[in-house]
């Protein structure tokens, strides 16, 4: 094939070249009492990816990471599609029969898992692997990660990368229904989310990133390379523990932390929670975030950035992007806005809301339909799942399941999934709305609204 001059394949992977270019002696990566610079993760990186390949990992094959949110798995998110494999990385809350599902259906030649989650695979039948790496995170030399990277070494492999439209990791989603499904991710798609990640969020070569996210979920919204491309210190964390997150913000000036509403919740409300003097940028997304959680954020000086995604959009898709004439508004009414879901991502295309036979509904904060995207940040199918694939792109759109409203300023606003709208009485009763009424009164911290069975109006709201 010709070689291009004006084109090279886009892979996050660069990120880390660069970054390890420019910025050889900068902190990389915090982890306790121990850090790298990026001269020094690049080194383990290419060591992690050398050994793999000196082991006979062939292009595309699937090494599975079973981690909480450490270097190891960080490391995995550059090393394993350095080596031409593909990363799995599983959601260590699962139960031991569904991570037994996903090492099966990936097809996973490697897993490396943590001490914390052995127990979860011991009863598993791992015939099909080739080798079991175990990870004490400890850094120590005896480690057996350690010991496995250290028979690398500490030189670039030569790539691999052909398309850009290869698959660089494959993500599971958990549904409520069935077995999980495996989203696949392209190199092209990763590294456009990154990007807009970056440019969302803020994020420069100050910033250092605190992992409350985890790095298994959606790649970690694909921060995993987006902290990384601008040459910004991750801070990695083995649990969500907010006092020990409180004490994070100040002893390693955090500047950016993400995660689900629950989150924002524990560290709002937490005994140690305080105004800051040091404004934090934290990214919510995973549920709509009340209009009352938002406006505490801002009093603790955190700057809420509400996104909205599904794991089939590698993370966030939509942001609801800040007007600066809403700063003038009552507090209240700002929180309001920003609780709507917005619009697409720099890199993404116009999110839509359409009805059954795919037509734009109208712009006018009520009349209810389906998001759907498609474009950069939707994922390129479900591994080894064409009818789900099929299903879920119909129209050349990916159906989200998610019901929301257009508004007039192009923003949209969800309401329920489809699957929980209650219908009472013949009258659709968003779920959504009534949590956010509820979480206003000062005694509620949190809730959940669902449908209970009526003997008068078929099914009736009831909270949680």
């Amino acid at each position: 094939m010709e070689q291009k001059v004006y084109r090279t394949e886009l892979t996050p992977l660069s990120f880390l070249e660069r970054s390890a270019l420019i910025f050889p002696d900068k902190t990389a990566v915090i982890h306790g009492e121990r850090s790298y610079t990026y001269q020094e993760m690049a080194e383990r990186v290419y060591r992690l990816a050398s050994r793999l390949r000196a082991l006979g990992l062939q292009k595309h094959e699937r090494v599975a990471f079973l981690c909480p949110n450490t270097p190891a798995l960080l490391e995995a998110h550059y090393a394993i599609p350095a080596a031409g494999g593909i990363l799995v990385a599983i959601n260590n809350r699962l139960s031991s029969p569904e991570i037994g599902f996903i090492l099966q259906h990936s097809g996973s030649k490697y897993l490396f898992v943590d001490h914390e989650f052995f127990p979860l695979i011991e009863a598993l039948n791992l015939e099909q692997l080739t080798q079991i790496i175990r990870i004490d995170d400890s850094g120590a030399p005896e480690d057996p990660y350690e010991q496995f990277l250290a028979a690398g070494t500490p030189e670039p492999v030569k790539s691999w990368l052909e398309d850009e439209e290869e698959t660089i990791s494959i993500n599971y989603t958990s549904g409520t229904t069935g077995n999980p499904k495996g989203v696949m991710y392209t190199y092209r798609g990763a590294y456009l989310n990154a990007l807009s990640e970056v440019i969302e969020s803020g994020l420069n070569s100050s910033s250092i990133y605190l992992w409350t996210l985890p790095m298994f979920h959606c790649n970690g919204w694909c921060f995993t390379w987006g902290v990384t491309a601008v040459g910004a210190t991750h801070v990695c964390l083995r649990k969500v523990d907010p006092s020990h997150i409180w004490e994070l913000f100040e002893s390693e000036k955090i500047t950016h932390y993400n995660g689900a509403p629950t989150v924002h919740i524990f560290l709002a409300h937490h005994p140690k929670a305080h105004r800051l003097e040091q404004q934090i940028t934290v990214t919510i997304a995973g549920a709509p975030p009340s209009p009352t959680l938002l406006a505490q954020l801002k009093q603790l000086n955190m700057r809420p950035i509400h996104v909205y995604g599904l794991t089939e959009t590698y993370g966030p898709y939509t942001v609801c992007e800040w007007h600066e004439e809403w700063a003038s508004l009552p507090q209240e009414e700002q929180a309001r806005l920003l609780a709507r879901q917005g619009q697409g991502y720099v890199t993404a295309e116009r999110a839509r809301v359409v009805d059954p036979n795919m037509q734009d509904v109208a712009w006018d904060g009520a009349t209810m339909g389906e998001v759907i995207m498609r474009g950069n940040n939707v994922a390129k199918g479900y591994y080894e799942n064409p009818e789900a694939t099929a299903r879920s792109f119909e129209g050349g759109w990916f159906h989200s399941g998610d019901i929301g409203v257009w508004h007039a300023d192009s923003y949209i606003e969800l309401r329920d999934r489809a699957k929980d709208v209650i219908i009472s009485g013949g009258e659709n009763i968003s779920t959504i709305e009534v949590e956010q009424t509820l979480v206003q009164h000062p005694a509620v911290l949190e809730c959940a609204v669902v449908a209970i069975p009526d003997e008068t109006w078929g099914n009736a709201p009831r909270h949680l």
